[in-house]
Parts: structure tokens; sequence; C-alpha cells
């Protein structure tokens, strides 16, 4: 620590070169959290999975419904202990770009079957009680400034039409992991409105077992009992539901990594290459502190701490910035991220990142520095 005066006054000796270095990081390392926080958010919906709950909808495709009448043949299958259902809703809330999930559920079964939705015990009774009511996330609730009592007018689009929901009560999630970006109503409220040829009929059926270890039994018996209706059903665990959201997208996982590691790399090049040229500046300087006693391997680690300095830096920068946007902007790409936000593990890998960076791109110059003859030094300067 006693050198750190000395690092940090070569540092200031070149402002702009040693800002646009930090800078250069800090847009690596900002880019490094946001890549990564788009594949823990995809583990984050896998992580809000319960283990014993099943999601059953038609063998073909989401797009098709299922018929109101299988709930009650869902409900007898042996080792069913409950079932609720709804609809993926699809509307927008003034304008198209302003698009966010909403469910129309089944409100005396949903939250038993989700009690990861925390609510108060007048929040719920208000729900129930009115047939145009809502519940939404407390992240919506923050982004639009609604409250209790709000009324919140939906554009429809899946079900055309001005659709209007009072608020009746913000729920939490139990984890962190849950989404708290959505908006719930009464299915009876929309299912009523609808066209007699669209009524009574839903997306998908939620289903709970009563352990993990029946999941795949019961889906079987589920499956088997529709399995020549002209409306078959494909049962699988929650788990397995959402991740076949993601793989509908591909290989998400490696082209992320590899745009990222890309990044990494291009930065590295540029902060090897400015510490370089900061430690050939110095050569006078190094052989003069040389002269003065200094070890080779002192030199060495003060140039290599000069690198790391750098880095660390421009990391706390890049990865503390990406925590605050996506924290204060409740990011979600309309609905694509209902959990965008950065954990401190990817903090925690922004840093470490940042310090094997300084290490490697100040290794070269500072063995270098360490390597200098004092005689030769001064010759090449004279």
């Amino acid at each position: 620590m006693k050198f750190l005066g000395y690092i940090t006054a070569h540092l200031w000796r070149h402002k702009r070169r040693s800002f646009l270095t930090v800078f250069s990081i800090a847009v690596a390392l900002f880019l490094f959290a946001t890549l990564r926080t788009v594949m823990t958010s995809f583990d984050s919906a896998l992580r809000a999975s319960a283990d014993t709950r099943l999601v059953v909808r038609h063998a073909a495709s989401l797009v098709f419904p299922l018929p109101l009448a299988y709930r009650d043949r869902i409900r007898q299958v042996q080792g069913v202990t409950g079932v609720s259902y709804g609809n993926w809703f699809g509307g927008y809330y003034q304008d198209p770009k302003n698009q966010f999930a909403q469910f129309a559920v089944d409100v005396p079964t949903i939250l038993d079957l989700f009690p990861e939705i925390l609510l108060s015990p007048e929040e719920i009774a208000a729900f129930r009680a009115e047939r145009n009511s809502c519940i939404i996330g407390q992240g919506l609730a923050r982004k639009w400034g609604w409250k209790r009592g709000d009324t919140v007018p939906i554009s429809g689009t899946i079900f055309p039409g001005d659709w209007r929901f009072v608020v009746r009560g913000i729920y939490k999630g139990k984890t962190t992991d849950i989404d708290e970006n959505t908006l719930f109503f009464h299915w009876d409220y929309m299912n009523e409105a609808l066209p007699a040829a669209r009524q009574d009929y839903v997306g998908i059926y939620w289903v709970r077992t009563a352990n993990r270890d029946e999941a795949a039994s019961v889906s079987a018996r589920i499956d088997a009992l529709y399995e020549n209706s002209p409306q078959p059903t494909k049962t699988e665990t929650e788990k397995a539901f959402q991740a076949s959201f993601i793989s509908m997208m591909g290989n998400v996982s490696l082209l992320l990594t590899i745009l990222g590691s890309a990044i990494l790399f291009a930065i590295m090049l540029v902060t090897v290459n400015t510490m370089m040229m900061a430690a050939r500046e110095r050569t006078t300087e190094i052989a003069v502190l040389k002269t003065l006693g200094f070890t080779d391997g002192l030199v060495l680690r003060l140039v290599a701490a000069e690198a790391i300095l750098v880095s660390v830096v421009g990391g706390v920068i890049g990865s503390g910035a990406a925590w605050l946007v996506f924290l204060r902007s409740d990011f979600t790409a309309n609905g694509m991220f209902p959990s965008f936000r950065v954990i401190p593990e990817t903090l925690a890998w922004g840093l470490l990142l940042a310090v094997a960076m300084g290490l490697l791109s100040g290794l070269v110059p500072a063995v270098q520095a360490a390597r200098l003859r004092i005689a030769g030094a001064l010759r090449r300067v004279a």
C-alpha cells in the first residue's frame, strides 16, 4: 500500500490514456455482465419451477387450446392433488411496445398451486370477490406507478378488445427468482366476454402431484386419457416446460459465451498494448529506481500492480453500472426476461475477470521491466 501513491501518480501523468483504458475495460465488463445476466435470467425461470408441478398443454402446440372439460378428468387421475388452468392473454398497456406477461387464471385454485406468490389475506379476498379485479407483481407496480384500486386498461391482441382491470393486490415473490412482472386476472371474466365458439377453452393446465417422484407416472396417465382424442395432450414438468422455451432460441449459451469471450480478448489486447507502451516510456525511470536499490521483484510487482489497478477500476465501474442500470430500469425485454437482474455471482465473476485481465496485460511489461539492465537502459536513453 505504501507504493499506491507512486502508482496512481504515474496514471495521472497520462490522464487521457488512463481514462480511455479504464473506459474500455468498463465497457467490456458491462457487456459481460449483461450477456451473463441473459443466461442467469433463463436459469431463474428454471429455479423458480416447482418439482411437484406439471404443465399440460396441447400435444401439437401451445397455439391450440384444450377443452375446459378436461379439468374434471385430470383431477381424478391417481397422484394428482391439485389442478388449475389459465390462458396467456397477450395484451399491451397504452402502446404496443408496452408488453408484459398477462394471464387469465382460475382464481379459486391458482394461488393454491402457486404458494410462492405472496399476498395478504385482505388482498386475496378482494381479488376473489371482484370479477374484473387483478393482481400484479411489485415489479409492474414500481415500473408503471400502479397502486391498489387503480384501473389498468389493457388492449387485447389474442383476445381483441379494450379490457379494464382493477388492481386489488400487489404480490411479491417468495424468492428473488419469482417473476414479479406479471398481471393475473379472472379467467371467467375473459371467458364470458368471448364469442360462443371460443368459450370454455384453456391454454394450459397446471397440475400438482404429491411428490416429485410421481411426476413421470402422473404425466403418462394424463396423456393416456386423451391419446386418441381430437385434442391430445403433452404433460411435462414445469422445469421441462420452461426449458422448451429456451431451446426454441437455439444454443444461446454458446453464442453469448463466444461473443463475450471475443469482446474480453479484444479489450485485453488493447490493455496489453497500453501497458507495454507505458513501460517503454518509463525506461529511464525504471533504471533510476533500480539504481536507488529497487529490486527486480519489486519493480515487477509495481508494474503489474499498475495494470491490475487499471483493470479493477474498470471492472468495478462496468459491473457496477450494469447492476445499477438493470436494477433501476426494471428491464424485461417486453416480458421475455421477467427477472432480469445482475446477481452477486455475476458481479464476482466480473471482478475476477478484471483481476485476470490486469495480470495478463501487465505480465509482459512487468517481466520486461524486471529484466531491464541499468547500464543498457541509460545507454539507450543517452
